[in-house]
């Protein structure tokens, strides 16, 4: 987590101060309830209210000496309360504190996380609707393929967030819970109706069973969406790095006036967004072995969990943040070339009407196989003169094809509205309820 790749709403959530906050907030809601309950005076929570507090640096100068964050906090608590806070923290213990604070932070995280994915679909929406019609050759194996269009190219990577934003809502109800269930999750020294009351303050539901901590497939399931999220932004950074590619250039990241793209090269422009998002992909995706090791603790607790989390939370969080905020900037100021799409649609010669012609022939009697055989041996001699004669100049001549063919058949193959006739049925499916 470093300022180049950090945004300040995100790294906010993980400061200690906030931190704290959070952890001063469950500890007056617990005595609340415990004084609603008649287990405290009445005047704990007030007097935490009106003179709670704690101090930063003496939480660490605490904790160098007892080694426990949690003991820390307290005693600095303590010393801004003063003698009301013998009742602080009665009957909790520390993963009570940190596991519900942890929840209400991922919480946090999601919220602006979701906010990110709302921009991204908001912004392949309305490139989607500006090239629905924009032809272009669709690849694969990077080999031209058939032609579709670019708003299409678009709506496949728009339903692919719209799913992140679906399986994230999930992830943050599967994180957002609260567990104050006391040693080894029994309740002997909480009530359970202090649980109720601090998870629906805090917008959280209490965990069924938390054997003191909160169960970590929990958390598995969170840091793995996030990873499945950033897979998705790598693949659309990739569609993007080989179509700015010199050879391709269909599209290409906004250049600004000013911008150097190479210390050594004062003509290059190289699609650096895309290969950055790149690699912070893999940095959010780095956090999904060690949440699934976290799974695996020792009977009802240990704390082998807790270094991993202390950094893969902020890291994976505030890094894939930064990556959804740049990859709405660069959908957004994204330059598409159709013309030369359209250039690079017809640069094999037409090619990419293979299919059609095979479905043809099988229609009009010739068997498949060897239907498959003609256009074969025709495609091959386009590939052998580099394109300089078409497909359909090698077909006009081949007999076998003239003789199962009709004039006007052969001609309405060459036609490129038979690709094109179902894509706007297909974007309308993908921007429905949108």
């Amino acid at each position: 987590m470093i300022p180049r790749y950090s945004r300040p709403e995100m790294t906010q959530i993980w400061d200690p101060e906030n931190r704290f906050k959070i952890w001063l907030e469950i500890e007056t809601l617990a005595c609340e309830k415990m004084a609603d309950l008649g287990i405290i005076p009445e005047t704990v929570p007030k007097v935490l209210r009106e003179k709670g507090g704690f101090d930063l640096q003496r939480i660490d100068e605490i904790e160098l000496e007892v080694k426990h964050d949690v003991i820390a906090f307290l005693t600095s608590v303590a010393e801004h309360v003063g003698e009301e806070s013998r009742y602080i923290h009665q009957g909790m213990t520390s993963s009570d504190l940190i596991d519900t604070s942890f929840a209400y932070q991922l919480k946090q995280a999601s919220d602006i996380l979701l906010e990110d994915l709302d921009k991204v679909l908001n912004a392949l929406k309305k490139r989607i609707e500006e090239h629905r019609s924009t032809l272009c050759i669709g690849r694969s194996h990077g080999i031209h393929a058939e032609p579709t269009t670019f708003g299409l190219k678009l709506a496949g990577h728009y339903c692919a967030f719209k799913r992140a934003k679906e399986r994230l809502l999930l992830a943050q109800k599967e994180i957002s819970v609260c567990a104050m269930s006391g040693a080894v999750g029994t309740y002997a020294t909480l009530d359970p109706q202090i649980e109720d009351y601090v998870a629906q303050k805090l917008g959280l539901e209490h965990e069924m069973v938390s054997t003191q901590v909160i169960p970590r497939d929990r958390h598995a399931m969170f840091f793995a969406t996030l990873g499945v999220i950033a897979s998705s932004i790598e693949n659309f950074a990739i569609e993007i790095r080989h179509l700015q590619r010199s050879e391709v250039r269909e599209a290409e990241e906004f250049f600004a006036k000013g911008q150097k793209g190479s210390s050594a090269m004062p003509h290059k422009r190289n699609p650096i967004l895309s290969e950055n998002l790149t690699g912070l992909a893999r940095i959010v995706r780095s956090a999904v072995i060690p949440a699934m090791e976290n799974v695996a603790l020792w009977h009802e607790r240990d704390i082998s969990h807790s270094s991993v989390e202390r950094m893969i939370a902020p890291d994976a969080t505030v890094t894939l943040d930064f990556a959804l905020h740049r990859l709405t900037g660069l959908i957004e100021n994204l330059l598409v070339y159709p013309d030369t799409m359209k250039i690079n649609l017809e640069k094999l010669g037409g090619l990419v009407f293979s299919q059609r012609t095979m479905l043809a022939l099988t229609q009009n009697g010739v068997s498949r196989e060897d239907a498959y055989v003609i256009i074969q041996r025709n495609a091959m001699k386009v590939w052998d003169c580099n394109a300089t004669t078409s497909l359909k100049e090698f077909l006009s001549q081949d007999k076998e094809v003239t003789d199962a063919l009709s004039t006007e058949t052969f001609e309405d193959i060459f036609n490129y509205d038979h690709y094109t006739k179902n894509i706007d049925g297909i974007i309308d499916r993908a921007l429905k309820n949108s």
